[in-house]
């Protein structure tokens, strides 16, 4: 869709500009003063090749970090299927599992045989750490090893929180969206996200534990700021909302009290979201006309601050 403007009342309108003959003009009437006004539809699809993801100079990679302290939050589906959203509406993600679990693979259908850990100790290079799981949509897997790769990371004397922002800076420029799942808890290796991403994502369960939770975290990142200030709290992304009972409307409303400037529309309880990862499909291709894919695209259009995506 192609947004054009009434010259008399400046009213903005969207155009399906892909059903148009090339080379024609036509006669647009605005709905709202109901002017005339001739458009070319040449010049309409030459503007939207230029606003189209990727088009143009080149972006500064942007670097979300998606974590909080609690497990059971939906850290991992949202880190993989906001990565699938931007990368459906055209932009280039590569996915960074930190986790030792390492169900960002799970949940995408791949079996990567190498991923971070491989690629943090050097004893491989990008081009066979990183395995393609979609179209525009690229996977740094996570698994157990990492579990020796933190020990590595702590025994190091000095700059051992920059051990993440070594490996993956010379990637940066080959994607738009690098989004990195963080495991539960806090420890060397989340420290590393936190010194190499430049937003965080918070998915807060709508229970009374994640909410405590966030405020931990919250103290936490406090600490990195001291020493490194581009990293921001950007979002804050309520999930499990179940409008059934009464208790999640209670602190998802509090949520908006204590965070109004990054809350989020919240993730509403799904089924879908425990069936989807057997089959390894995101939720836009499991059940692309349910609410949880619904409320994943409007988190993508937040993000990529384009309310025209995946319309």
């Amino acid at each position: 869709m192609t947004v054009i403007v009434c010259p008399r009342c400046s009213r903005k309108h969207k155009v399906n500009v892909d059903s148009l003959p090339s080379g024609k003009s036509f006669a647009a009437r605005c709905k709202a003063c109901s002017h005339r006004f001739p458009v070319q539809a040449d010049e309409l699809k030459t503007k939207k090749s230029q606003q189209a993801p990727g088009a143009g100079k080149q972006r500064e990679t942007r670097k979300i970090c998606v974590s909080l302290s609690k497990g059971g939050v939906g850290k991992t589906t949202t880190s993989v299927n906001l990565g699938a959203g931007l990368a459906l509406a055209g932009f280039k993600v590569l996915i960074v599992d930190t986790d030792t679990q390492g169900q960002s693979a799970y949940l995408l259908g791949k079996k990567p045989y190498a991923g971070l850990t491989e690629l943090l100790t050097g004893e491989l290079t990008p081009e066979e750490t990183i395995v393609s799981a979609r179209k525009n949509l690229w996977l740094l897997g996570g698994g157990r090893s990492l579990a020796g790769v933190k020990r590595i990371i702590d025994k190091k004397s000095f700059g051992a929180e920059w051990t993440m922002t070594e490996a993956l800076k010379p990637l940066e420029s080959q994607y738009d969206y690098i989004i990195i799942d963080t495991s539960p808890g806090w420890d060397q290796l989340t420290v590393n996200v936190l010194f190499f991403a430049t937003e965080i994502l918070i998915p807060v369960a709508l229970e009374v534990m994640p909410l405590q939770g966030l405020s931990e975290f919250m103290k936490s990142l406090g600490s990195i700021q001291k020493y490194r200030k581009e990293v921001a709290l950007k979002y804050v992304l309520p999930t499990f909302m179940d409008t059934r009972v009464k208790n999640p409307g209670q602190i998802f409303s509090q949520l908006k009290k204590l965070y109004p400037e990054y809350i989020c529309k919240p993730v509403r309880y799904n089924e879908n979201f425990s069936t989807a990862p057997s089959f390894g499909k995101t939720i836009y291709e499991f059940a692309p006309g349910c609410s949880g894919a619904e409320d994943y695209r409007e988190l993508v259009r937040k993000v990529a601050m384009d309310d025209g995506l995946l319309q």
